[in-house]
């Protein structure tokens, strides 16, 4: 079952263009890929059990051609205008090279229209970005491909206990938050305790100056010629006044003993909390650190570097030497993905996406020349070749000490098989970038590559997202 909605503006110029359309047959889950067909003019996104989303694109023309290859999502950017086309407008902008390649919502004439980007349907664009996740995977594909359920050895499955570590380690972490609130709490409480045994020191200071004060007028009257009778009353004022001292001193010394107790119990709590305040720090990065473990693992192996490489949230992880047997034959490249965990949750499903190029140089020329609207109308991916893949995977050995250090696997990691080396547009603030060296290139060999870090996420201003009927908002990382 599909909800199909029409492109406004095609139905304005009286144009037909194929709809978008959503899965409406299940529930759908979290994007776990979009796959761009080239040759059909199409995006379409899957979740962890099939395709979710599907739309029109308009992608590069010739010489400026969208680059087939592998890339995921390395930028989201609301409204971004463009700093290479005369400040163009490019809404909902999902970069995939800092070169500048990037899904966002134009204008689709029916064809290849862009200088190199993905131009998607307005509103489609503007669901899209409310969905994805940093680090998404986006595959560009020379013809229509869709992915295929694979198991094979040497897919990665996740370490045993992993899950229960993250879980301990959590509960630790959580623990000694607690108990860091606590001590915080309690010296808080002694703080003010001892604030309030400060009164009655200082009360009784007060007592006793007037008391000495009393003591000494009794005695200067004393020292002075007087009369009996008065002489008698000072005598008796100097006794009253030397008795409030001794019971004043008393209450001092008393009050000032509970005050040193109290100011023990402040110094005491405060060393409490910065205890705590250790524990809780170490416990909450040991929390962190095994959750960065559980991030999504992305590995690559290149048959024309006969390297294995890993990358893990963007960043280099490892490098090494891996065996692949005949390694001057071709392979194929190879998108293999674990989508899900079984349903024992000690294992992870898997899927692949085999990109074998199949489009020839000319292939653009060819998609020109066909009339606006017709590119590829009702047809259907073609799912990968599982032999094909599991071959590619047969002729791979990788060391067992490699394996243990790759890290623990989790749905959304990958493994990429291919032929091709890394794209130089693999770098800071990247997952892996391959680009397929038998397909035009024009649309990125004309740009220049730019720094990540010269690049900043943008806060959401005037539009409004659409709201997902897929369930709640989806995390980042």
């Amino acid at each position: 079952m599909l909800i199909a909605a029409g492109d406004d503006a095609s139905a304005k110029s009286g144009r037909r263009e194929r709809p978008i359309e959503s899965v409406q047959s299940r529930n759908a889950g979290e994007p776990v890929m979009a796959i761009v067909s080239l040759r059909t003019q199409r995006i379409t996104v899957y979740d962890s059990k099939g395709w979710i989303l599907r739309a029109p694109v308009s992608s590069g023309t010739k010489g400026r051609e969208t680059p087939a290859g592998i890339f995921s999502v390395i930028q989201k950017v609301e409204e971004h205008y463009s700093n290479l086309y005369d400040d163009a407008f490019m809404p909902h902008m999902q970069r995939i090279t800092w070169s500048g390649i990037a899904l966002h919502g134009g204008v689709l004439p029916g064809r290849p229209a862009s200088h190199g980007c993905i131009r998607l349907p307005f509103d489609f664009a503007e669901r899209l970005f409310g969905e994805t996740m940093m680090g998404m995977r986006v595959i560009v594909a020379p013809t229509d491909v869709a992915p295929i359920e694979l198991a094979h050895p040497l897919l990665f499955q996740p370490k045993p206990d992993a899950a229960a570590l993250v879980a301990a380690r959590t509960t630790e972490a959580q623990e000694a938050t607690r108990k860091a609130a606590e001590a915080r709490t309690t010296a808080a409480t002694a703080l003010r305790e001892a604030t309030q045994a400060r009164a009655p020191v200082r009360t009784a200071e007060h007592l006793k100056r007037i008391a000495e004060a009393q003591l000494t007028a009794a005695e200067t009257k004393l020292g002075s010629g007087i009369s009996a009778e008065a002489k008698e009353l000072a005598e008796e004022a100097k006794a009253q006044a030397v008795a409030k001292i001794a019971e004043l001193q008393l209450q001092w010394d008393v009050a000032n003993v509970n005050l040193q107790l109290r100011l023990d119990a402040v110094t005491s709590a405060r060393e409490a909390v910065a205890a705590a305040e250790t524990v809780r720090v170490a416990a909450a990065e040991a929390a962190r650190e095994v959750a960065r473990e559980l991030q999504p693992v992305s590995v690559l192996i290149s048959r024309k570097t006969q390297r294995l490489y890993v990358r893990q949230a963007f960043k280099p992880i490892l490098e090494s030497p891996v065996t692949i047997a005949d390694p001057d034959r071709p392979i194929g490249t190879h998108v293999f993905t674990a989508t899900e965990r079984t349903t024992s949750d000690t294992g992870l499903r898997w899927n692949v996406v085999s990109l074998g190029g199949g489009r020839s140089l000319g292939a653009t020329a060819e998609l020109h020349n066909r009339a606006p609207g017709s590119i590829g109308r009702d047809v259907e991916p073609e799912p990968a070749n599982p032999d094909n893949a599991k071959t590619a995977l047969d002729r791979i050995a990788i060391p067992q000490d490699v394996l243990d250090r790759i890290g623990n696997i989790t749905p959304r990691s990958s493994l990429i098989v291919t032929d091709e080396a890394l794209s130089p547009e693999t770098g800071k603030g990247t997952e892996f970038v391959v680009v397929l060296s038998g397909e035009p290139q024009g649309g990125i060999k004309k740009r220049r590559r730019s720094p990540g870090n010269n690049f900043r996420y943008s806060h959401p201003r005037s539009f409004q997202f659409w709201h997902t009927p897929f369930g709640g908002p989806f995390s980042s990382w």
